[in-house]
């Protein structure tokens, strides 16, 4: 065992000798190493929760062990591994644990610990974390930091591109625009970005690893086969509704409690997420349909059965996401004559903003058709910030009395991020 945490040592110590990019929400992060909660960093695998942790304890002396190692599969005493951070660290009460669902009765082991004074941070690629054992066994003894794959303004330090006042000339927002195309097709996982790896190649694998490594196995999933199904034909069907009835068929799946649980599963592995249309009765939310995204639109690129380029599914994923990233609670919106609008942004009782994405607002019918549907949802819960993201199309028009703003999908993302 101690040969084990030697090793995990020698990794620890490269982490911190290298260069990485820096991750939004460190500031906040590191504020929360004054308390003695434990901090749990969790999101999907190879997203950078491992990097952002060292970053976090930047300065601090920590002991660190990695739990995606086969050498740890099936410890069960716990006293040893213990016995063997004090032989490696001597006295420090600051532990990283990472990917600390892979220990059996983790959380008993954590609970332990934190009784016993230590300052626990852990990270996990599994959503269930929070949703069972630690809501089961640590309720108000943990605090949550969930890392994403890249946003763009992370992507844009990959690049060496700074935003400064000269973002106003043309040749810069071409050059922005440009980038912007590149992130939206390979997405913001890190190596793909810093190491320049063949983004298709590694998501595929990635994804198949996720598929039946994290889920597969950790559920003791029967069918192997349907689930891949399901995780393909979700990501190629982003930005789109779907019901687990429909699933049931089109996948020919033998009942909907199946659907439903391998689409849990697709989510707790953050693959995919989905959003409910909003309504002011709880019973219509219930009962409608749900849209469905991917955590990351390079996956969508490199995973999805594709025959023709659809650029503006794709902007509406990546703006979910990152709604998403910026902690927002939304829905998407249906009114009474079935328009659409693809985000309504709730806000304490009521709905703040209504959001609309569209590529092209050149043709002056899908203008017209996404401007009635905006305005008629508008009326409909009595919004009065209403905003169109575009790719390249800035302006403020007023439209049947109201204002409608218009904004670059570059400027939007660079917007309300979130300071290291």
């Amino acid at each position: 065992m101690k040969n084990i945490v030697l090793g995990h040592k020698a990794e620890r110590d490269e982490f911190l000798k290298a260069q990485y990019v820096q991750r939004e929400g460190l500031r906040k992060a590191r504020q929360s190493m004054g308390n003695n909660l434990i901090k749990v960093i969790v999101g999907p695998r190879r997203a950078g929760k491992s990097v952002f942790a060292m970053q976090m304890l930047e300065g601090e002396d920590f002991a660190y062990l990695n739990f995606d190692d086969e050498r740890l599969i099936g410890i069960s005493d716990y006293d040893d591994l213990l016995k063997a951070i004090r032989q490696v660290y001597g006295e420090t009460k600051c532990i990283l644990f990472d990917e600390i669902q892979n220990l059996n009765k983790w959380e008993l082991f954590l609970n332990r610990l934190h009784r016993k004074g230590f300052n626990l941070i852990i990270t996990g690629s599994n959503s269930r974390l929070l949703s069972g054992e630690l809501a089961t066994h640590l309720t108000g003894r943990y605090i949550q930091l969930q890392i994403f794959p890249f946003s763009f303004i992370e992507f844009l330090r990959t690049r060496n591109f700074v935003l400064d006042d000269t973002i106003a000339m043309k040749e810069r927002q071409g050059m922005i625009l440009n980038l912007l195309n590149e992130y939206l097709n390979k997405g913001g996982y890190p190596e793909v970005l810093v190491k320049n790896i063949e983004h298709t190649s590694y998501i595929k694998t990635l994804f198949e690893s996720i598929l039946f490594k994290d889920i597969v196995k950790r559920y003791n999933v029967r069918y192997a086969k349907k689930l891949y199904d399901l995780g393909l034909y979700l990501i190629t069907n982003h930005s789109n509704e779907f019901s687990y009835t429909r699933l049931k068929k089109v996948l020919e799946f033998r009942s909907v409690h199946t659907v439903e649980n391998y689409a849990k599963y697709l989510n707790e592995a953050f693959l995919t997420f989905s959003i409910g249309r909003f309504s002011h009765k709880v019973k219509e939310q219930l009962r409608s349909a749900r849209k469905v995204y991917a955590y990351d639109t390079g996956v969508i690129t490199a995973v999805k059965f594709k025959t023709t380029p659809d650029t503006g599914r794709l902007i509406e994923n990546l703006v979910a996401v990152e709604l998403l990233r910026r902690g927002k609670e939304f829905y998407c919106y249906k009114t009474k004559d079935s328009k659409e609008v693809d985000f309504a942004v709730k806000e304490g009782l009521t709905i703040s903003q209504l959001i609309q994405v569209c590529y092209d607002i050149d043709h002056y019918m899908t203008k017209k058709r996404e401007m009635n549907a905006l305005l008629k949802a508008a009326g409909e819960i009595r919004c009065q910030h209403h905003m169109v993201i575009t790719w390249d199309y800035e302006a403020k028009e007023d439209f049947n009395n109201r204002t409608i703003n218009y904004m670059p999908l570059w400027k939007w993302l660079i917007n309300e991020t979130v300071s290291i």
